[in-house]
């Protein structure tokens, strides 16, 4: 497998690592019959759970965008270096969400935004790319 593609698998098990927490430490209080009461949704709850529909949202523009540069042979060093580039960007984004920081997130989902744009023309644009 290559680097960009542990990066989708790293892509999917964040936006589940960013609910999962929240609904453990809560344990006592979620109802997994009503997995979406706003009760249980503080708004520390309300943030991961933003974060987390927020990751399901740019995950499969992620993915397709990999694998099309890797199927249509855009260069794999910069596929790689984008795809760990988003990953951070994601991270940090869920980390701004967390901590109310909405300029911020908002900048960094820009960010990751672009880097899936570039990901994806990767093969369109692979001609004049030096290398």
């Amino acid at each position: 497998m290559t680097v960009a593609e542990w990066c989708v698998f790293g892509t999917l098990m964040l936006y589940l690592l960013t609910i999962a927490p929240v609904k453990w430490i809560g344990y006592r209080r979620f109802d997994n019959a009503k997995p979406r009461d706003p009760a249980f949704y503080d708004p520390l709850r309300a943030r991961a759970l933003g974060a987390h529909q927020n990751g399901i949202e740019a995950f499969p523009f992620f993915a397709i965008a990999v694998l099309l540069a890797e199927f249509r042979a855009g260069p794999q060093r910069l596929v790689d270096e984008l795809a760990i580039l988003f990953l951070i960007v994601r991270i940090a984004y869920v980390l701004t969400y967390l901590g109310d920081r909405p300029t911020l997130r908002s900048i960094l989902w820009n960010i990751g935004f672009a880097i899936n744009l570039a990901i994806f023309f990767m093969p369109a644009i692979r001609g004049f790319l030096p290398g």
